[in-house]
């Protein structure tokens, strides 16, 4: 809670839910309206690190802590001038370089370590590159625009439901007003018993929210994200049906070995295979090497071929 709360007058979010807090570029919060307080003579200082302050560079805190939106503000002013590509080096690791030299800058801003050099060496660069800066602002891509028009047009979308819910939650108000001084004048002025006239009013009432909450589920609710995907709002569209095959059913595979059969896993220990070899230390037993597998493998590989006859094997491929 103490993050969040204004340094001048100590009002916390806990205290006042709807506190506005608002950051400057030196990084330290203040609430709305302690900063109406503070230029009421025109000028200010900041109360902790007490540097001169405008109230044109005042602006709603959007991250819980103010070091990140000191930070987010920084990056954002010097990318506008340090706006260089890849395609503008001639070799990656210069490139690499530049973005390091930018996260250099960025960090010695943000920690307050040596900024007037820092403030000089971006001096010096605008000075040095003023011609490709206002290139490459110019040549700003045609995704980044149509990136802001969708973030506007979801803007505008987001304040239409906000005020259309607020239309709704108006008039639940004054329908259930009406209701309740319809149900008055009733027991005003009907004769009939008063307890059969506040049962029927109150089964209306059940079947309205019944036909409200079926209205509500029939409407179609759109998800949006800022980017239109096509046929988004086509409600008509079925799962296609996928034709399932037949099942898999494994085959054991067969070698042909053209010599004596080898031992099973099973034979290796009572046959003895196994007795003069090396057991395997626990270095190889968690790379998932085992004696007997390799045991196994030399057997099949010795066996493999003994009675294999290439006379016999050239007359087959003869007769084919």
């Amino acid at each position: 809670m103490d993050e969040q709360a204004c340094p001048r007058c100590k009002t916390t979010k806990y205290r006042n839910p709807s506190l506005k807090l608002m950051v400057n570029i030196c990084g330290h919060t203040l609430c709305e309206n302690c900063v109406d307080l503070l230029f009421l003579k025109g000028s200010g200082s900041c109360p902790e690190c007490k540097i001169p302050l405008r109230r044109t560079n005042f602006r709603v805190q959007m991250f819980e802590d103010s070091m990140v939106e000191k930070e987010v503000n920084i990056r954002k002013r010097i990318l506008r001038d340090f706006n260089k590509r890849e395609e503008d080096f001639s070799t990656l690791r210069e490139y690499n370089d530049y973005l390091e030299e930018i996260e250099t800058i960025i960090y010695n801003l943000a920690n307050n370590i040596d900024v007037v050099e820092t403030n000089k060496k971006i001096e010096q660069y605008k000075k040095d590159n003023k011609e490709q800066i206002a290139k490459s602002k110019a040549k700003l891509g045609r995704n980044e625009y149509e990136l802001e028009e969708m973030i506007e047009l979801e803007k505008q979308k987001e304040e239409e439901r906000r005020i259309e819910i607020a239309k709704e939650e108006v008039e639940t108000k004054k329908k259930k007003i009406r209701e309740k001084e319809a149900l008055i004048d009733e027991l005003t002025f009907s004769d009939a018993n008063a307890k059969n006239i506040v049962e029927s009013f109150a089964s209306a009432i059940q079947t309205q929210k019944k036909e409200a909450k079926a209205l509500a589920s029939a409407k179609v609710t759109q998800f949006s994200t800022g980017i239109k995907f096509g046929n988004q709002g086509n409600q008509n569209y079925t799962v296609p049906k996928i034709e399932e095959g037949p099942l898999y059913s494994y085959t054991p595979i067969w070698q042909q070995i053209e010599g004596p059969s080898p031992p099973n896993w099973r034979e290796l220990q009572a046959r003895g295979y196994v007795s003069h070899i090396r057991n395997e230390c626990q270095v190889e037993r968690a790379g998932g090497f085992k004696a007997h597998v390799a045991c196994l493998r030399a057997l099949q590989e010795a066996m493999a071929g003994l009675y294999h006859n290439p006379s016999q094997r050239q007359a087959e491929f003869a007769t084919v």
